[in-house]
């Protein structure tokens, strides 16, 4: 059996096609398919399948790439042992970050890894898609969420909590919404998910109430979004740790302070594949972003 073959096929399955394992190879799609064919003639058996989204192993083929992976990992962690004599810790990481999360309070964290380990190369990724891990070839996505999706190694870093708030100026002309029903008369200035409906949730005790809104001001840029609050634009649903410094001040106050509300997610996450290798770079990354974390999220429990 061809070993190269079936490695190739471990890239076929785990990206999902030819073409995108042909991408990773930098190969032909022509040439990952006559090389899979070869691997499939060799074993006497189909190995994977075409389904309408994606190509998946068949049983045969899961269980060669279950070896297939043993092999890979074998020699990837072989030439990272090897490669560390000489040159110290190094390595390339991908890694996606939320939007406002990442860009507020992940740059630092990220910028102070990069200070101790400057031989890693990092690859930062801002957006919210959970679906990167596959399609975009990320080594760890951190996201905002409920509950983790099927199949994916998760790490709980933090709650995550929005809340209802305007700056002063807006406060003295306007009344502050008393219940969550307010919200649907007032200016909202909150984020976007594209595709997605923006529906709040909130909960009290037991209760668990949802509210559709429709904001007059929305975006996936953060920083805006507390530049439109402090500008008197309208009441803001937004993560508390994007105007904390601002409440502390007395230039922003909050409402429904007896809901906690979330609009994406109530919980951070470090996602990863779980069939995917982890270099000591990948594994030194999420040991730092996990003791920063918990660093963070002390206070904010």
């Amino acid at each position: 059996m061809d070993a190269t073959a079936l490695l190739l096929l471990v890239d076929i399955v785990d990206s999902g096609g030819l073409s995108q394992a042909a991408r990773k190879r930098r190969m032909s799609r022509a040439n990952v398919s006559y090389h899979l064919s070869q691997l499939e003639k060799a074993v006497g058996l189909q190995l994977v399948r075409r389904t309408t989204r994606r190509i998946e192993a068949t049983e045969a083929g899961r269980k060669l790439c279950q070896h297939g992976r043993a092999i890979r990992d074998e020699l990837l962690a072989a030439q990272e042992s090897v490669a560390s004599l000489a040159e110290g810790l190094h390595g390339h990481v991908r890694l996606a970050v939320p939007t406002g999360f990442g860009q507020l309070v992940m740059s630092g964290w990220l910028i102070a890894f990069k200070r101790l380990h400057p031989s890693i190369t990092l690859e930062l990724v801002f957006d919210n898609r959970v679906d990167d891990l596959l399609r975009d070839e990320v080594d760890v996505a951190v996201r905002v969420m409920s509950e983790p999706p099927p199949g994916l190694v998760a790490r709980e870093l933090a709650p995550m909590r929005h809340i209802a708030c305007a700056s002063v100026g807006f406060a003295a002309r306007h009344p502050l919404p008393q219940r969550l029903e307010d919200l649907q008369h007032l200016p909202i200035v909150t984020s976007t998910v594209v595709g997605r409906e923006l529906r709040l949730a909130a909960y009290r005790g037991e209760e668990r109430r949802e509210l559709a809104l429709q904001p007059t001001l929305a975006s996936e840029n953060f920083q805006f979004l507390h530049e439109a609050i402090l500008a008197d634009l309208g009441v803001g649903l937004v993560p508390d740790y994007l105007v904390a410094a601002d409440v502390a001040a007395g230039r922003v106050v909050t409402a429904l302070d007896d809901w906690r509300l979330s609009l994406f997610g109530t919980r951070l996450f470090l996602l990863r594949m779980p069939d995917r290798y982890q270099t000591l770079a990948v594994r030194t990354l999420i040991d730092f972003v996990l003791d920063q974390a918990r660093d963070w999220a002390a206070p904010h429990a």
